[in-house]
């Protein structure tokens, strides 16, 4: 049974099959419109979400298929001490693919080996996002047309963003890759991300002044502090306005500079930056639902459903 844990699941080759069946369905969005008529996607969300299940069962909805879970932990047996096991085994019996988020750290991997269906994971803790990945990649790929030689700089929270671990894994992969990495002495990203791009031997630099390499950057990776991820609030209230992106500090910027943000956003992108066209982070999640149905597809077919 094929699923998707983490983005290093899938090749190159299988990402860029991805993103070309997610611009056909948006080319050609009447041709897909039954192509999962029959089929049941369960959403298990056991942390909030908005965007993430939104847009998954948008996508199943718009293959012509339904969409069964729940979205809050607290609806679910997990309450009662059910474990995640024990749940994809009763899910199975009643879905033909899964998308689950969970706040624990490998969740949705042990979910992957008890299951019986292709499991997705939209999310666990601090981990991995491979779907949100899998949207960034669109995104870049429809507004640069490319992904080598770009540089790249990720912002804000590098620490605790699964997004920012999932993409950098993922833009590791391609050639001449530069990362600019940008954030406080106490959000710089895991040794294990540098310790990868290391291995690789790709070009990176840490900062903690965003305006002074703004000039270079091809793609700018905006995060929210998480306030979820901290358990000291004193320690999130004195970081969390580190960085705040407006149309001042853009003003240096390349003008085909595309800006990127998985969201929510709290403030650390002005609303007055989203009237410029280098932003891009709504057309971003609009994407998300593009690559989500080309992902359904994809596993579906795989596992003769």
């Amino acid at each position: 049974m094929r699923h998707l844990i983490d983005i290093l699941d899938l090749t190159t080759a299988e990402i860029d099959e991805l993103i070309e069946t997610a611009n056909d369905i948006i080319q050609n969005p009447a041709a897909y419109a039954h192509k999962c008529e029959g089929k049941k996607l369960a959403a298990l969300f056991f942390e909030p979400s908005t965007r993430t299940r939104l847009s998954f069962e948008a996508a199943m909805y718009e293959l012509g298929g339904h969409v069964i879970g729940f979205s809050d932990a607290g609806n679910s047996s997990s309450a009662k001490g059910e474990s995640v096991a024990d749940t994809i085994k009763m899910i199975g019996c009643y879905a033909d693919i899964a998308a689950m988020r969970h706040f624990k750290e490998g969740a949705p991997l042990v979910a992957a080996m008890r299951s019986d269906i292709p499991v997705i994971n939209a999310g666990d803790g601090g981990h991995n996002h491979p779907t949100q990945t899998l949207t960034d990649l669109l995104t870049i790929k429809r507004e640069k047309g490319h992904f080598d030689g770009l540089t790249v700089g990720f912002c804000g929270d590098l620490k605790f963003g699964r997004t920012v671990h999932s993409l950098i894994t993922a833009l590791s992969r391609y050639e001449n890759i530069k990362f600019v990495l940008i954030s406080p002495q106490e959000l710089k990203v895991p040794s294990y991300v540098k310790d990868l791009l290391k291995e690789k031997g790709l070009s990176y630099k840490q900062t903690t002044d965003l305006d002074s390499v703004m000039p270079e950057l091809d793609i700018l990776y905006m995060t929210r502090v998480q306030r979820e991820r901290f358990f000291n609030e004193e320690e999130y209230l004195r970081l969390k306005d580190s960085y705040i992106l407006t149309p001042e500090k853009l003003k240096c910027a390349k003008e085909d500079l595309r800006i990127l943000h998985p969201l929510p956003r709290v403030n650390e992108i002005a609303v007055a930056v989203d009237d410029d066209p280098r932003a891009c982070y709504f057309r971003q999640a609009l994407n998300g639902k593009f690559i989500r149905m080309a992902l359904i597809l994809k596993l579906l077919e795989e596992a003769g459903k």
